[in-house]
């Protein structure tokens, strides 16, 4: 059916006008390839050696295997650290209290036990001598650090869209384009350079994976005082 002309002029029309301007202006292409600071997320000074970095991934999964009953779902962990003396690991030493929205009433519950992150304390000997070593000791110089991990994330994976009870440290050691962190509205690509990255993990987040090869990440808890509520 052919268009016929309208009979009222609606040029001046607030979506109209709005629709136009956005037509006219070329969409952001670029930037999505770098890191971009925002609420929630920002980029430390500290940095550490990449190629080391991916070296030490290597060996320590010559030790030990990602552990977790989500690996199907594209997620598992590699404890860094542990609480002095421990042998094994339950699943909520690998995940942790968290806070989720699920209903249609948006009504917030928790899931799992708080974890102390400060119990954490010991580097886990089956690593001792690698470079992981080196980044947990110049990261207690600075800060308390609870539990790190090496977490893993499968190709076209998502987290769930949860807060945690304290804010955590992000080191990519292999990550791709796709690849990208959101802390409640502010989203970005956290690059593989050996760069450390402050997440306010506090508020409402997810970790994405639109990529087509594994995420993975050193992921250190900051050990302040936790929210309980």
């Amino acid at each position: 059916m052919p268009l016929t002309k309208q009979s009222n002029d609606i040029s001046n029309d607030v979506d109209v006008q709005a629709i136009h301007g956005w037509i006219n202006t070329p969409a952001e292409t670029r930037s999505v390839a770098g890191f971009v600071a925002g609420p929630g997320i920002q980029r430390l000074a500290l940095k550490f050696d990449i190629e080391r970095l991916n070296e030490a991934l290597e060996q320590c999964l010559k030790l030990d295997a990602f552990m977790g009953n989500m690996q199907d779902q594209g997620f598992a962990a590699l404890p860094l650290t542990q609480r002095p003396g421990q042998t094994e690991w339950t699943t909520n030493d690998l995940s942790g209290r968290y806070w989720i929205r699920t209903g249609e009433d948006y009504t917030e519950e928790p899931r799992e036990d708080l974890v102390p992150e400060i119990d954490f304390s010991e580097f886990n000997p089956k690593f001792k001598g690698t470079y992981f070593e080196h980044v947990h000791q110049e990261l207690t110089k600075r800060f308390p650090i609870g539990r790190t991990r090496v977490l893993s994330k499968g190709l076209y994976n998502c987290n769930s869209w949860h807060r945690d009870p304290e804010p955590r440290l992000h080191i990519p050691l292999v990550t791709n384009p796709g690849s990208l962190f959101v802390v409640n509205h502010h989203v970005t690509h956290l690059p593989a350079d050996g760069s450390v990255y402050f997440t306010d993990t506090r508020g409402y987040h997810t970790a994405l994976n639109g990529g087509e090869t594994q995420r993975v990440h050193i992921v250190a808890a900051l050990a302040y005082e936790q929210v309980k509520e």
